[in-house]
């Protein structure tokens, strides 16, 4: 019986990695729908280039910073226990992997692809890891502080905060940095539009991601024993809010329709294993109308050229979900309990706090020693030919 709950949990976790490596394939496809077609190629070239990147930092450094574990010990040791070590580890990575892919949306279109994979080293390796391990392995005193001083831990269940708002807050810093696209905005003020390329390919990124969440939730239970229809059903709820929200808020743009089912998932992922499936639902809905409102007003106010909006939808929502967990998760309002408003609170800025540097940090050096933005011929070239050589479409006479 041992050997089988050893074996079931191994295949729980294996799937769960396999089904959010697929969502790299849907960061892909929305950042190729959301770009303009001379930008296409390096969308692709980009995601599965961070995740090779991603897995070699987070195998030789990150994940012994997060979780003070590292793999170098025989192959018959690593095999024990069916080597749920292993699939643990290839789960975690996929959630590290996420960071250069939602970073990746943001500095579309202008960003040079080898400083950007040194970038991605230096962040898996390296900073992600860092709140990884505070929040997840306890690392550095961070839960024990907020226990002792707001009565409880911080809870993140799926990384609503650990990854979205990390990833989101991670890639501000590297959008202000590079400034905005040739022609996006006017001296005067003006603001030209970029539409995106094919709603087709934005849609299809967006029903892969939002199919592969449910294993980012479930499966971040990690062991048969503490699945729960509950996340399962939380996230549902979310996803639909998220939806309804940005169809109402965003007047039926296709654009904002098919990221409202992901600012809900982001927002759900912290407190999916404690709300009520009401709570989800508002928590969906809060963060559907949130990123609608924060797109428009960072495109078009504040004038910060974030292409896919990354920041709203993974920063901002996740932000919001770290805190919904501090308010839908109290058993006042149907959850679980067992978190405080405070603790959430307090433990969102700490990560915030921790990204925003980081990705300032980061990417400032990368800009000051070797540069960070293509030159204004290849940005009007595009980045597929400046880069790889290559269009998305061949032209046949």
């Amino acid at each position: 019986m041992e050997k089988l709950v050893a074996a079931s949990d191994v295949l729980f976790v294996l799937l769960g990695a396999i089904m959010v490596l697929a969502m790299h394939a849907g960061f892909a496809f929305l950042e190729v729908g959301t770009v303009r077609k001379k930008n296409q190629v390096n969308a692709l070239v980009k995601i599965i280039t961070d995740f090779a990147i991603s897995t070699i930092a987070y195998f030789f450094i990150g994940y012994q910073i997060a979780y003070g574990t590292d793999f170098f010990a025989s192959a018959g040791q690593l095999a024990e226990r069916n080597g749920f070590a292993l699939v643990k580890f290839f789960f975690l990575l996929t959630f590290a992997a996420a960071i250069p892919a939602i970073i990746s949306g943001g500095i579309a279109e202008r960003a040079r692809f080898h400083p950007q994979l040194a970038a991605t080293f230096v962040l898996v390796a390296f900073v992600y890891p860092f709140f990884e391990g505070m929040t997840w392995n306890g690392n550095f005193g961070m839960q024990a502080w907020l226990n002792d001083t707001f009565g409880a831990e911080f809870h993140d269940f799926a990384g609503s905060v650990v990854v979205h708002a990390m990833g989101g807050w991670l890639a501000l810093g590297a959008v202000i940095l590079l400034g905005h696209r040739l022609g996006r905005y006017g001296k005067g003020g003006e603001i030209y539009a970029h539409p995106p390329s094919s709603i087709p390919f934005l849609s299809l990124g967006a029903w892969v991601l939002t199919v592969g969440w449910f294993g980012f939730n479930v499966m971040s239970a990690q062991s048969i024993e503490g699945i729960s229809g509950l996340v399962a059903v939380n996230s549902l709820m979310a996803m639909v809010g998220g939806i309804l929200a940005a169809l109402f808020a965003g007047r039926n743009d296709p654009g904002f329709v098919h990221n409202g089912p992901l600012a809900g998932l982001v927002a759900v992922c912290a407190g999916s294993d404690l709300m009520h499936p009401v709570g989800a639902l508002i928590t969906g809905l809060v963060a559907g109308a949130l990123f609608v409102y924060l797109f428009t007003v960072t495109q078009n106010r504040w004038k910060i050229d974030d292409v896919l909006g990354v920041w709203p939808l993974h920063g901002l929502c996740g932000a919001w979900g770290g805190i919904a967990a501090g308010i839908f998760g109290l058993k006042a309002l149907g959850g679980m309990g067992g978190v405080t408003f405070a603790a959430q609170l307090a433990g969102t800025l700490i990560g915030v706090g921790i990204a925003l540097v980081g990705g300032f940090a980061v990417y400032g050096l990368l800009k000051a020693t070797v540069g960070i933005r293509l030159t204004q011929e290849e940005e009007f070239q595009g980045a597929d030919l400046a880069i790889h050589k290559i269009a998305a479409e061949s032209i046949v006479d």
